[in-house]
């Protein structure tokens, strides 16, 4: 038995890539991108290079943020019906586990609630090894879109 979808309509790391990481946006510069997404999930991956190091060559704590509240700003657009409703983040916490020097980190993020005017996502990041990096709980509010600014 295949567990039911909490996003509207398909959601295909491929569509993702193409329209909502885009050139001229902070996630395309640093890197990010979606790898994979099922019924209740959104993971993307971000390198860790020269653009999200940190003076000591480590990943930059702002970085991991970045790529959190990337994941789990897109999953959160995709389980409403966005012709209605946007979202937009609220508070993103986060706790540093372990280094990472090189390589990618890759954010999943699954939801914890799905309210009709808030949604909270837990994610989590890990290296290349899958060893945990970073954890980021995160909060969006749900908000109707003014049909009069269509």
């Amino acid at each position: 038995m295949t567990q039911p979808s909490v996003f509207f309509g398909p959601a295909s790391a491929e569509e993702i890539n193409r329209t909502q990481i885009l050139e001229g946006q902070m996630a395309h510069h640093i890197g990010i991108e979606m790898v994979e997404t099922g019924p209740d999930y959104m993971t993307a991956r971000m390198p860790v290079d020269q653009r999200t190091i940190q003076r000591i060559g480590i990943l930059h704590g702002g970085a991991s943020l970045a790529l959190a509240e990337t994941v789990g700003s897109i999953a959160a657009s995709y389980v409403v019906d966005r012709e209605k409703f946007y979202i937009v983040g609220q508070e993103i916490n986060a706790n540093h586990i372990r280094p990472t020097r090189s390589g990618y980190v890759y954010a999943t993020a699954r939801p914890l609630h799905l309210g009709r005017t808030s949604q909270v996502w837990d994610i989590k990041l890990k290296n290349d090894e899958g060893k945990l990096t970073c954890v980021s709980r995160f909060t969006v509010a749900v908000l109707k879109k003014d049909p009069t600014l269509s």
